[in-house]
């Protein structure tokens, strides 16, 4: 297979993200772990106007599932392994516990940028004392740590970034792999502890590969989560370098090692200007018989460009633009029916009320008949994973009418 439509192509990717796997009846943990195989990573995002980013993709592929089936998998508990650990592995997101050592060439960078770092070299001394402390005391959050390591009161300026030199320190820590996370409290703040109380002992006494090594074998398994894909969004997936430089590892020479060896084809694909690389082991379903909402964060959608390429799927999140010139709303989430990104809407849970809001919804060009009703029947069953007890759609958008139609019926 040298060419594929685009279509085809279309059905490959959803295929290799577990979209036509087989329903479990009640999602298990064997499930989350077949669905994260399939994904590869769950990115970790603080927005919670819906639900965190983290549940979403395991609900577009598992349907309704416990959350806490994701707590337990990602924590240790008694004789319970821990299977999932957050790392910097696409961006912030928690990935299987055996990429830990694929990440320590990522980790050795961060450790050799450490002059970037102003508030390390400014008190040499202040890492190893927080390191000292969570050795002591962990796990701890950087709250736990704010008073007794600030440099003086906190300031308001600077939205977003006036952290405490505790969380600065610990980030750090933690991006050089010297912490680790080992889960969030209530408030969603990341509790840190050393690695050796985290992470399962034979994942860290796993030999390091060399950087080249741990490169290709991520991009192995962006291969496989993408079913087909060019180099440019092999690397994003584990946000790798694409083109080689001097004594440095690439996606293009981890893509060169991998045609060579016959895990990757070249294809070309439809409207595609890249170059295509198709795993050897995708599978190219004769029909996709998808019906969900696919959070910003999905893997799917998350490149934006990959999204267009495959879905002529025009999407960007509008969270950070200002309400007046927002084109679709602050959280919307494509509609996935069969092989086809049909709609989107604009979605919040108002927990308060038990309601999921919808105040805005948006046909894509070309969407089929029924596509209000088929979302219809999916906001109805988000509502019910989400516990709440109605859904309410606004006035905006061209497919509003007929979704509040389609959920009066």
């Amino acid at each position: 297979m040298d060419q594929l439509t685009q279509r085809q192509a279309r059905r490959i990717a959803l295929a290799a993200q577990g979209f036509t796997d087989r329903a479990h009846a009640t999602p298990a943990l064997k499930t989350l772990e077949r669905t994260v195989a399939r994904t590869g990573v769950l990115q970790v995002d603080s927005v919670n106007v819906l639900q965190r980013a983290h549940y979403m993709p395991l609900y577009s592929r598992m349907g309704p599932y416990d959350v806490d089936l994701l707590r337990r998998a990602s924590t240790t508990g008694g004789r319970r392994p821990r299977h999932l650990v957050e790392y910097w592995a696409h961006v912030q997101a928690l990935m299987p516990v055996e990429l830990w050592p694929l990440m320590r060439h990522r980790m050795e960078k961060y450790r050799s940028e450490r002059g970037k770092w102003g508030f390390v070299a400014s008190d040499p001394d202040l890492e190893q004392r927080v390191l000292d402390v969570v050795d002591d005391r962990g796990p701890v959050t950087a709250r736990d740590l704010e008073e007794e390591f600030s440099a003086g009161p906190r300031t308001k300026e600077h939205w977003g970034w006036n952290w405490s030199e505790a969380r600065k320190v610990l980030d750090y820590l933690f991006l050089v792999g010297d912490v680790a996370i080992t889960g969030r409290n209530a408030q969603f703040e990341v509790v840190y502890d050393l690695p050796e109380r985290v992470l399962p002992a034979a994942v860290l006494a796993a030999p390091t590969p060399t950087p080249q090594e741990a490169v290709t074998e991520l991009v192995r398994r962006a291969a496989r989560s993408h079913g087909v894909a060019s180099a440019a969004d092999l690397a994003d997936y584990y946000r790798l370098r694409l083109q080689p430089a001097p004594g440095k590892p690439s996606t293009k020479v981890a893509v060169d090692e991998l045609v060579e060896a016959g895990e990757l084809v070249p294809v070309a694909v439809q409207g595609w200007k890249r170059q295509g690389y198709l795993h050897r082991d995708a599978r190219l379903p004769r029909k996709v018989g998808a019906r969900t909402l696919l959070s910003p964060f999905d893997p799917v959608v998350w490149e934006r460009e990959r999204a267009e390429a495959l879905f002529d799927f025009f999407y960007r999140i509008e969270i950070y633009v200002p309400a007046e010139k927002r084109l679709h709303g602050y959280y919307v989430l494509p509609f996935l029916l069969g092989d086809e990104l049909v709609a989107r809407v604009d979605l919040k849970a108002d927990r308060a009320a038990r309601v999921l809001l919808v105040p805005g919804a948006f046909a894509e060009d070309g969407a089929p008949a029924g596509t209000a009703e088929e979302l219809a029947a999916e906001l109805r069953r988000l509502a019910g994973w989400l516990d709440l007890d109605d859904v309410v759609v606004g006035s905006r958008g061209d497919l509003a009418h007929a979704l509040g139609a389609a959920l009066g019926r």
